[in-house]
């Protein structure tokens, strides 16, 4: 499946991390959780954001050559992608499409504003952990919800 963006121009250009574009180097499922609750949750109306894994930056800017992904690990990781989708209330998942870049190997994900605003996802993937949070994107960071931009995301 195509996604409506150039990933060669975003690593290639002068792409930086914002409220729609957010590198990480490698698979960390708690900052890819919250990330992707707060581009479900939409704060601004941008139309979501890019998530991609697998490139290291610096400033916000992209550093190439890629880190990439281990090849023997991109099924798995998008399964638990799907997996921690499940952890979000309500329920949400990205697109997701592997890229090789450089011989390397990465993964963007591709999450849309969520209809069913507002999303929340818990602050740790610990077991015993019964605590939920807002997550919203406010410049290039994925920040906790304070109570007015709950409040906010409340009305939208």
């Amino acid at each position: 499946m195509n996604l409506p963006i150039n990933v060669n121009d975003i690593l290639t250009g002068r792409s930086v991390e914002w409220e729609r574009l957010e590198f990480k180097t490698g698979w960390n499922p708690m900052e890819v959780l919250h990330t992707l609750c707060a581009y479900a949750n939409d704060f601004h109306n941008l139309g979501g954001g890019y998530l991609i894994i697998g490139i290291m930056e610096e400033k916000g800017h992209p550093i190439l050559p890629p880190i990439g992904l281990p090849m023997d690990q991109l099924d798995s990781i998008q399964k638990e992608i799907i997996e921690i989708g499940h952890h979000i209330i309500p329920y949400y998942h990205p697109v997701i499409s592997p890229y090789q870049i450089n011989g390397k190997h990465i993964l963007v994900l591709w999450a849309a504003g969520g209809q069913s605003r507002p999303y929340k996802a818990p602050v740790s993937l610990a077991k015993e952990n019964r605590q939920y949070a807002y997550y919203i994107r406010k410049g290039s960071l994925t920040v906790r919800a304070g109570y007015q931009d709950e409040v906010e995301l409340m009305g939208l």
